[in-house]
């Protein structure tokens, strides 16, 4: 990496002096071109603080005290002339000491089991293949957890490589995190991300090892960040498989098993929008067929059908055959496929949780995390926790002093953060209602507005636009913008209370955070959802009795004779489509906006001038709750397409693409627009993997809700096996045999249309409206019909038996499939059997050597015995 091998001493230091113009911008090393640099941090020198300069410089020796070793580039180095850069490399005592505290698995033995056999047919898969050694960058090895003292154990041909870059980082970071930045007389103050908070240090991060469109110069460097882009960051590999093993190498666990699971959940929604689109294509097929429909649209049924006024005063009567067009659209996703689409997707659902199960206990073992417990996260504990837990009591089981926080000041932080949380809840709520008499009062003026259909002079879209449909639009419209604009308001009030918490861990913090984000959004993106669905409709009374909102001022809202499923499917559609499509444009957007701002100057400079860490500090920090937005981008998706499926067939479909592109585009902004993010280990996605389970468990309620209550599926079924009057098997006479009776000259006042709004058509004394009650003059009036309570007992019978059905494939399908493949079972124990025994025969050889030199003998025996003894005859030879 140096362009000129020239170095000039000074001093008795040993340090190294090399003009930066000497230096490739793709230096990731000390100036002695040896010396890796694990970690940087970089300040700007505030002269009138002298407090900042002080924490920095007991910190900076306590860094040194503690193993690692330090390089600062002088602020005349940097291209802003202000900016200071300490870089830190750990050696290897360092990385070996905290590798035995960390129990960071290093290899022993290369495996002996067979590799996976070749799937039938695998030539198809192909083109979709990257080529092995993208995919698989290490050798398949046997590992146990590294132990300092029997470092000879292990396979270490070389000490600077034995630890991969982003383990090293990972070490570091545990070590800046707990080290003091004040004198030990002074308190327990440390911490890099408090010296972050104060101002002390602006950043602090690892280093990429090469710009992304290049391969480094330096044959030491391994370029990963290169190959990542060239074969998975781009947005022409989408058709690719991910490298997952060498994301996890480069970025962590952590983030390795996010995209692992975002590219199973993409795969698998590719079945779910199979059968989608065929359900679709189903309803498009049969749309000659819909004999409701035709009679809708038919002048001599619904052009004779007068309906009742949908609003007080100023909605007028008005003929049926005007929802013509509203009803052919229903049919398209109110069909009897839509039945069959919402139980497969109770099924797949559980399929996708059972095999993503599989497909983490693989690679659990591939990436030594089978015996990674979160006990060892709950050693760890926050430097927040132990800065601001000022008492300490022993633990049982170390025996040791620890920070703990008072119950009383516990239940106080918890109760605030409840009271929080249901206080932001409330205000969705009110914001949902606010949205309800939105379209309770705006109704009205697009049925004044468009009385004399205006908007049938656009040729294309005039006939489909009706109030209900202007309505429906715009409300949907408005609330996702409310939806956006509370989402932005609340991340800052969830990170703030659960900091106020003061969690323990940094298990338990993402726990917390994670439980009161999804709380709040599932809230938030799905309480229109619901009142559509469950609410609209369902309480408007009858004409002459109609039931109000807010004190008799709304008149609540009716469904469309052609149903209430297809304003739900509008409503998804726009919350959905509008959330992934925003997200995706903040996403990648406003990182690549803000790092062209940031770094206009330096793209003037020479390469040897703008050195590897300034490129990496213009960069956007990804942040400890980077990865936990994406989750929850994601979860919030997998509501939509099971929660409200049924309305909604192709909602899999959009979500496949838009997946698609949501992998591409994380990759793109993590490898390209972001520092590189801090390593850490994670063994599953934690706390989303129960969210979504108990989401796979609601879907199977919720839809069973929607086809019997909110579609007409069970309304039809019951008219065509036991009210057709010709006894035939068809739908024939649906729309009369839906429509109820009222005698106009009982309309009272408050609801009488006025007479500027009637068309000069209307010469009625009675109007139909959707329901199932008696006729004017029967001695039941207005009461239900037998009927109706049979079409109720038909629903709540429906929603027993789907419920039942699928639950039960459910669970024969999750105990059928083991949560762990038999090929990884056998290996863990073929692994575990290694460990034990190659430890064994390590601590035998060790005593035989022992033995040797108190009798004064020259031992013979190799540093390591392998397994070829029972052990009985292996002490006895030593015996």
């Amino acid at each position: 990496f140096l362009k000129y091998r020239s170095r000039v001493w000074h001093g008795k230091t040993g340090s190294v002096s090399v003009g930066k113009q000497k230096l490739s911008k793709d230096s990731v090393f000390f100036r002695d071109g040896i010396r890796r640099i694990d970690f940087v941090l970089s300040y700007v020198d505030d002269k009138d603080c002298e407090k900042k300069q002080e924490r920095r410089r007991i910190y900076e020796a306590n860094l040194k005290n503690a193993g690692l070793e330090l390089e600062t580039e002088d602020k005349s180095e940097s291209e802003d002339g202000k900016t200071y850069f300490v870089k830190i490399h750990a050696p290897w005592e360092v990385l070996a000491t905290y590798a035995d505290v960390l129990k960071i698995k290093v290899p022993f033995r290369n495996s002996d089991m067979p590799d996976d056999q070749e799937m039938p047919m695998n030539w198809l898969s192909t083109p979709f293949r990257l080529p092995k050694n993208i995919m698989n960058p290490e050798p398949d090895y046997f590992t146990a957890p590294f132990s300092k003292s029997k470092a000879d154990f292990f396979f270490i041909n070389n000490q600077r490589t034995v630890f991969p870059p982003s383990t090293r980082n990972r070490i570091v970071y545990y070590i800046l995190s707990r080290c003091l930045y004040v004198s030990e007389d002074c308190g327990d103050k440390k911490g890099i991300k408090r010296l972050l908070n104060n101002g002390s240090y602006t950043s602090a991060f690892p280093l990429h090892d090469s710009r992304y469109w290049i391969r480094s110069k330096d044959v030491n460097c391994e370029s990963e960040r290169y190959d990542l882009y060239k074969h998975w960051a781009r947005f022409f590999c989408f058709f690719k498989e991910q490298p997952i093993n060498r994301i996890r190498k480069y970025y962590g666990e952590k983030i390795g098993i996010y995209f692992a699971w975002l590219g199973f959940y993409t795969e698998m929604l590719l079945f779910a929008a199979v059968v989608g689109a065929i359900c679709f294509l189903y309803g498009f097929l049969t749309y000659d067929d819909n004999e409701w429909s035709k009679e809708i649209c038919s002048n001599e049924i619904g052009g004779k059908i007068v309906m009742c006024p949908l609003c007080d005063k100023k909605c007028s009567y008005w003929k049926l055959n005007t929802t013509c067009n509203s009803s052919w659209q229903s049919h398209l996703f109110d069909n009897v496929a839509t039945v069959f689409f919402a139980i497969f997707m109770g099924i797949w659902v559980t399929l996708f949780l059972e095999f993503w199960k599989r497909r983490q206990a693989r690679l659990e073992y591939e990436w030594d995390l089978v015996d990674f417990e979160e006990e060892q996260q709950q050693l760890q504990l926050r430097p927040e926790y132990e800065t601001r837990c000022t008492k300490s009591k022993e633990n049982p089981i170390t025996k040791e002093l620890e920070p703990y926080l008072p119950i009383t000041s516990k239940c106080a932080r918890t109760c605030l953060s409840g009271a929080t949380v249901l206080l932001w809840i409330s205000l969705i709520i009110a914001c949902i209602i606010g949205v309800i008499a939105y379209r309770l009062a705006v109704y009205a003026a697009f049925a004044s507005i468009m009385k004399d259909s205006p908007t049938n002079q656009l040729e294309v879209v005039g006939p489909y636009i009706t109030p209900q449909l202007a309505t429906s639009v715009t409300a949907s419209c408005i609330n996702f913008v409310i939806i956006m604009i509370l989402n932005l308001m609340y991340e800052k009030v969830a990170v703030w209370i659960t900091d106020m918490e003061i969690p323990k861990t940094h298990l338990e913090y993402e726990n917390k955070l994670t439980v009161k984000m999804f709380l709040f959004q599932f809230v938030n993106y799905y309480s229109s959802c619901f009142y559509v669905a469950f609410f609209k409709g369902k309480f408007v009374g009858y004409p002459g009795k109609y039931a109000y909102m807010f004190g008799g001022s709304l008149r609540n809202e009716e469904c469309d004779p052609g149903g209430c499923l297809i304003e739900l499917t509008t409503q998804l559609v726009i919350v959905m489509t509008g959330k992934q499509v925003w997200g995706n444009i903040q996403e990648a957007l406003l990182p690549w906006v803000m790092n062209w701002w940031g770094s206009r100057k330096a793209r003037s400079h020479p390469e040897s001038l703008y050195s590897r860490w300034e490129q990496d500090h213009d960069l956007q920090s990804f942040g400890q709750l980077g990865l936990f937005y994406e989750y929850l981008e994601m979860v919030i998706q997998f509501g939509f397409i099971t929660l409200f499926v049924a309305s909604f067939p192709l909602a899999p479909l959009l979500a496949l693409f838009n997946n698609i592109i949501e992998i591409r585009v994380d990759a793109w902004k993590l490898t390209t627009q972001f520092r590189r993010p801090v390593a850490a280990k994670a063994h599953s996605i934690g706390a989303w993997e129960e969210i979504l389970n108990g989401m796979a468990v609601l879907s199977v309620v919720t839809n069973a809700f929607i086809v019997a209550f909110t579609s007409d599926m069970m309304p039809r079924l019951v008219y065509m096996y036991a009210y057709q009057p010709q006894g035939q098997m068809n739908m024939k006479g649906y729309i009369n045999n839906s429509l109820s009776v009222f005698n106009v000259s009982e309309f009272e006042n408050s609801s009488r249309p006025e007479e500027a709004e009637n068309p000069m058509w209307l010469n009625i004394t009675t109007c139909r409206y959707r329901d199932y009650r008696y006729p004017p003059g029967h001695e039941k009036q207005y009461f239900h019909t037998m009927q109706f309570w049979h079409i109720l007992a038909a629903k709540l019978a429906f929603i027993i038996i789907m419920e039942h059905v699928v639950f039960l494939v459910k669970y024969f399908v999750a105990w059928l499939i083991p949560d762990v493949p038999s090929d990884v079972r056998a290996r863990v124990k073929r692994e575990r059997f290694l460990v034990q025994e190659y430890l064994h025969n390590y601590e035998v050889n060790n005593l035989k050597i022992q033995l040797s030199q108190q009798d004064g003998k020259e031992c013979t025996c190799t540093p390591m015995i392998y397994p070829t003894l029972p052990k009985h005859e292996v002490l006895s030879e030593v015996l």
